[in-house]
């Protein structure tokens, strides 16, 4: 699941954290897609059965970890063991650097990367300030500069990371280079029209994060 709620994602409601699994089981992940109607009877996968499934296709996989670091890492840590070829299909990927960081320690050999969008403490996707309180929304934006300062002075290098996974918006050739230099790759997200896609292929040689392969969708923060 990628939200904190199941209410966008699928025909439940609730907080994810107060559901027991057999009735997240119960709930249709492709209520809400708009191609519902192809995919009747679908249920959440568990880990394994994503990765299962996944594998099947040849897909390249990024395990996009929301918190939880120790007990995430663990249920990584046996994944990679029962299917090794993981270690050369999949990324581990986190805005929360500590659980990087562990999954490095847990396994030197897993593929890692920090994802990140500048501001992301003080404001919104969209934009819009996380704190209606000014002092407050001051404060988290001094946070920001100084997350945003470690992340590229030193905490990608003790992280081990391979990528860095950022927000479209900031994405520039400039920096495209500024990582390369350290043998880091840039991975934008979300890049979902046909005229973004050119850019960050041809302009900026740049790989990228997309909600479709074959059309234009909404845009995505």
């Amino acid at each position: 699941m990628h939200d904190e709620t199941v209410d966008r994602t699928t025909d439940g409601s609730g907080r994810l954290s107060e559901l027991t699994f057999d009735e997240v089981r119960k709930l249709n992940p492709a209520a809400k897609h708009r191609l519902w109607s192809k995919f009747q009877g679908e249920k959440v996968p568990t880990l394994r059965e994503a990765v299962v499934e996944s594998m099947r296709h040849n897909l390249i996989i990024y395990f996009d970890v929301k918190g939880h670091a120790s007990q995430a890492v663990d249920a990584l840590k046996q994944v990679y063991l029962e299917f090794p070829r993981l270690y050369n299909s999949s990324v581990v990927c986190s805005f929360m650097p500590d659980v990087v960081y562990k999954m490095r320690q847990a396994d030197g050999n897993v593929v890692t990367a920090l994802t990140y969008r500048p501001w992301q403490l003080s404001h919104f996707g969209d934009g819009t300030p996380r704190f209606g309180s000014s002092w407050q929304l001051r404060l988290y934006m001094l946070l920001d500069v100084a997350l945003d300062w470690s992340l590229h002075s030193f905490l990608w290098r003790l992280c081990g990371v391979s990528a860095f996974l950022i927000q479209k918006n900031f994405v520039s050739q400039d920096y495209v280079r500024y990582w390369a230099s350290k043998g880091i790759q840039v991975v934008a997200w979300t890049v979902n029209t046909f005229a973004e896609k050119s850019y960050y292929e041809r302009v900026l040689e740049c790989s990228y994060i997309t909600d479709s392969l074959v059309e234009d969708c909404e845009p995505h923060y």
